[in-house]
């Protein structure tokens, strides 16, 4: 850590934003942690555990395209603001249900699609907004960094205290207290001072900004190879997150207190990859980095995947953590600090589909082969996904490599024209 891993706190208004989201997210990954060990608690099916994470996330890639349109169109803090207060809404009526006793199965996977679609207008307006809450630009790669350091976080504390609150004052409280946990994000949009709104005229309709958003990202393969990328790690690996518990239950013989224990070590390596990325000096190649970590992500997927010692198991699910989060994090940060600015919003909603899109269809095949193989070979599997995805890069920088070589004269000719 040094004095640049905190650079993009000198603006006001993204200091304010990071410690509301802070507060607010720490909820969000308690009601995550409560909803996975409640459907898996009601029905001991790793499969229902992979509908789940559809039932969160698919509605996100049917809509995020919509979303993106939306943030280009119109104002972005008003839309956030919007969603947050959506968000605070679908918490308390799950809180509601879940104290009433009225629930089953059913009932909360219809809250957690709706919780879905507001996220599909959320990502694109919220990431969108850090660039302006930046001062300096050049502090942008640092923002998100620091935002996943944020969200990661929230992981090692949400779950942790999720697990203590779903044995001592039950799962109602864990989504009453993240309905509370809004007000502060609320809170602190409300404090901004953002640059006043200017109205742009938009002359084609919303499935003509659609074909022109693909059409930009046709002519962009740098960002297209990254888009792809992040596809195919949220298909085939970042869904082993469903799996877990499975692990803290049947693996560890636990309670809710060790999935929130695995869950908390998954948030500790990708914090610490998170502070890492916030810490590196700007120029570095994300590129290289992301794929290193994909190596290391496909690594610990590997180790952990067989493990039956807890403590061991620990240390490797933080490594795949710690990997884990580049994924999310670099990709984020070369689309933005590459994509035109009245792109972003429509760019960022592709990011959201190809992270968002994914997941909830590589849950269902997860949970589906997992019933076949056995959840730890699936797991395994995952591992190795990775690192074939990493030989992907590994090509991808190559041929980057050559091509940049190629277009270079050579020594000589620099010499005479000297």
């Amino acid at each position: 850590m040094n004095i640049n891993t905190f650079k993009a706190f000198g603006s006001r208004n993204y200091r304010l934003y990071f410690i509301g989201q802070s507060a607010s997210l720490v909820g969000t990954w308690m009601q995550k942690t409560a909803v996975s060990w409640v459907i898996y608690t009601l029905t001991h099916s790793t499969f229902m555990l992979g509908l789940t994470l559809f039932a969160s996330q698919f509605p996100s890639f049917l809509f995020s395209l919509i979303g993106g349109v939306v943030s280009d169109r119109y104002d972005r803090y008003k839309v956030l603001l919007i969603t947050q207060i959506a968000s605070m809404v679908q918490a308390a009526l799950l809180a509601i249900l879940i104290l009433l006793g009225h629930y089953n199965v059913w009932g909360i996977l219809s809250l957690t699609v709706l919780l879905g679609i507001i996220n599909a207008f959320d990502v694109p307006a919220r990431q969108s907004l850090v660039y302006e809450m930046v001062n300096d630009k050049n502090d942008l790669p640092n923002a998100l960094a620091l935002n996943s350091s944020m969200v990661n976080l929230s992981r090692i504390v949400g779950p942790g205290i999720a697990g203590i609150v779903l044995e001592s004052l039950g799962d109602g409280v864990c989504f009453a207290l993240n309905a509370v946990s809004f007000m502060a994000v609320i809170a602190s949009l409300l404090m901004m001072r953002l640059p006043k709104y200017v109205k742009v005229n938009h002359p084609k309709n919303v499935f003509g900004e659609l074909r022109e958003g693909m059409a930009y990202i046709k002519r962009t393969p740098s960002i297209a190879f990254v888009l792809v990328m992040l596809a195919l790690i949220s298909l085939l690996v970042l869904p082993f997150s469903t799996l877990i518990p499975y692990y803290a239950k049947d693996v560890f013989k636990g309670t809710a207190s060790t999935f929130g224990v695995i869950d908390s070590f998954i948030g500790l390596g990708a914090f610490s990859g998170a502070i890492f990325l916030a810490s590196i000096k700007t120029g570095r190649n994300l590129k290289k980095i992301l794929f290193i970590n994909t190596l290391v992500f496909g690594a610990g997927l590997i180790l952990f995947s067989h493990e039956h010692n807890y403590p061991l198991a620990l240390i490797f699910v933080t490594i795949a953590g710690f990997g884990m989060m580049s994924q999310i994090t670099v990709s984020n940060t070369l689309i933005q600090t590459t994509v035109a600015p009245q792109m972003r919003g429509r760019v960022i909603s592709f990011y959201a589909m190809a992270f968002f899109g994914m997941q909830p269809i590589g849950g269902l095949v997860v949970g589906s082969v997992s019933k076949w193989i056995g959840t730890t070979n699936t797991l395994m599997g995952e591992g190795i996904a990775a690192l074939l995805i990493g030989a992907l890069h590994w090509r991808y920088l190559r041929r980057e490599k050559l091509k940049a070589q190629a277009t270079q004269p050579p020594a000589g000719v620099l010499t005479r024209l000297a």
